[in-house]
């Protein structure tokens, strides 16, 4: 058994956190009359063994400043508190703001900033907080939303070590599904290029106030040093996964050549499906991300 480490001891002897506690959600809801909005689609987390999951999912020290994306009353704030240096927390709703205030009163090392995640200049938070190294993101993410907040993380190239939410059951499937599987698609091979995925949990409705209609999951995706496979052109192989998959009944040669976003003839693309050795029948569900990059290059190499 390893030895307990000091700061271990004291910071559970110190806890505060309270709103694991579903009485106390209520009460802190009832307080401040408190109406959910379904355009930001609020459900809060109301179970303390997801939360402690999502803390050691996503491996928070004291060392660690952490972005939590959609804060909601302060649940997982708090926990995240007390265990990271500093937590900046995002959150899109001014109603909240004044809840937050108090359920986060305790605490000296958190920011809250009302704002709205996907026009917020991360890496600005970064230098701020974090002196430009690599912060962790926690998450309790609104479902409409998840793709391009994780997407839009990535993309901006901001340095983050990993990404821990809770996402919509379906969604999180299919981040980690693999070629030739109905969940697999180009949310599957955009994250796996970026990021490791790892199913943390399966989340029951009932750990939420209010239930949502879907079960939900947490997922860790842990950012990749290096991309895990090599591509000349990236712009290319991302455009090339998403026409494959916006007309996935079809062909790979003919989904690519029905796309405005691919500029090259049905021969060109024929010619190049078939030189990695794939039949002109293939579909690009069966793809590999590899062999996406691959494609990608071959055709990258063809002059227009």
């Amino acid at each position: 058994m390893p030895p307990v480490r000091r700061q271990d001891f004291v910071r559970k002897e110190m806890r505060m956190a309270t709103l694991g506690n579903p009485g106390n959600t209520i009460a802190m809801i009832q307080k401040y009359q408190f109406v959910f909005q379904k355009k930001f689609g609020q459900n809060f987390l109301i179970d303390t063994h997801v939360l402690e999951k999502i803390i050691r999912a996503a491996e928070i020290t004291d060392q660690d400043c952490v972005l939590e994306i959609g804060p909601g009353i302060g649940t997982m704030t708090q926990y995240l508190a007390e265990h990271a240096r500093h937590v900046v927390a995002v959150e899109i709703d001014a109603n909240l703001i004044p809840i937050l205030g108090e359920t986060l009163a305790e605490y000296s090392n958190v920011t809250v900033l009302n704002q709205d995640i996907l026009k917020t200049d991360i890496q600005e938070l970064v230098n701020t907080y974090n002196e430009g190294r690599p912060i962790k993101v926690t998450a309790n993410l609104p479902y409409y939303i998840t793709t391009p907040i994780i997407m839009g993380l990535f993309e901006s190239q901001v340095p983050i070590d990993n990404i821990t939410i809770m996402v919509q059951k379906e969604v999180a499937e299919r981040m980690q599904a693999g070629p030739g599987s109905k969940d697999y698609g180009a949310l599957s091979l955009a994250v796996q290029y970026y990021a490791e995925p790892y199913l943390v949990a399966n989340v029951p409705p009932n750990c939420f106030i209010p239930r949502p209609g879907v079960g939900s999951a947490v997922i860790r995706l842990t950012r990749h040093k290096e991309p895990p496979v090599k591509t000349s052109d990236e712009t290319l192989m991302f455009r090339l996964i998403r026409a494959s998959f916006n007309q996935r009944r079809k062909t790979l040669q003919n989904g690519l050549n029905n796309s405005p976003e691919i500029p090259y003839t049905k021969e060109q693309i024929l010619e190049a499906i078939e030189s990695l050795g794939l039949p002109a029948t293939v579909r690009g569900e069966a793809l590999t991300l590899e062999q996406f990059a691959k494609l990608a290059d071959k055709l990258a190499g063809i002059k227009q």
